[in-house]
């Protein structure tokens, strides 16, 4: 069976890719990319199963659905939760598309494991990019998250006092999209419930010196703010090697 839906995956530290901005299938620029943004930590003892589960069938079935372009996952080096990943999408939309709601609420074997015996502490949230600086993609991220509405006008100001470091390869703002508020999935149920968050502050940089710095200074900037450092662990993205791993399974 040929497959028309495929992804490619790979580490990519400190790799450009199409500078921030995704394009669409024309090859415009996307103004306001989604963002689906997931913080979790994972049952002791259990850390295998969900490298297994995630690296070999998650992501690439992810990217299977259409919309998404590009997926990010990291590990924590300071700060709380152990894992950090987002998605790109085309728009916020497609975070309530069919489609997506589809793979959500129909999961897979593997999936209904991880989720009911290994994910702890889920913070997941769909969000616009409203905001960007920068060029190119960094091999550590700090990431500011924030519980209530921040004042974008100083996330904004932030960043652009950050721009000119040359140990920063990019900043963005994530912004609660409404689009996102659907009421619950079979795999949320799974995990028993989620918390979300209002926004998030994330500054990729090209070494941890950098980050640590980072993080230093957005803490001070924004007490109310939860800052973790993370670490890269791959990027996956929207491409012609990697098949959706539920479609290889039918015979």
């Amino acid at each position: 069976m040929t497959n028309e839906r495929q992804v490619d995956l790979g580490v990519v530290a400190g790799q450009g890719w199409e500078g921030l901005m995704p394009r669409d299938n024309d090859g415009d620029h996307l103004r306001h990319p989604g963002i689906l943004a997931i913080f979790n930590n994972v049952t002791p003892g259990r850390e295998g199963e969900f490298e297994e589960w995630f690296q070999h069938e998650h992501l690439q079935e992810r990217l299977a659905v259409p919309g998404f372009i590009l997926g990010r996952r990291y590990e924590a080096v300071r700060g709380e939760p152990s894992y950090f990943n987002f998605y790109v999408t085309r728009s916020a939309d497609v975070l309530a598309s069919a489609e997506y709601r589809t793979r959500l609420n129909d999961p897979t074997s593997m999936t209904r494991m991880v989720m009911s015996e290994i994910f702890k502490d889920m913070i997941r949230a769909v969000c616009r990019q409203s905001f960007r600086t920068g060029t190119t993609r960094g091999a550590f991220a700090v990431a500011a998250r924030f519980a209530a509405p921040p004042d974008e006008s100083a996330l904004k100001a932030a960043l652009q006092d950050l721009a000119p470091d040359r140990g920063i390869a990019c900043g963005e703002i994530w912004s609660a999209a409404p689009e996102g508020k659907l009421g619950s999935s079979e795999e949320e149920r799974l995990r028993g419930g989620d918390r979300t968050l209002a926004a998030c502050l994330v500054v990729e940089t090209l070494r941890m010196q950098d980050a640590e710095r980072v993080a230093a200074v957005l803490s001070g900037q924004f007490p109310a703010a939860a800052v973790g450092v993370y670490r890269l662990l791959c990027e996956i993205r929207r491409g012609a090697n990697v098949a959706d791993p539920r479609e290889e399974r039918t015979p």
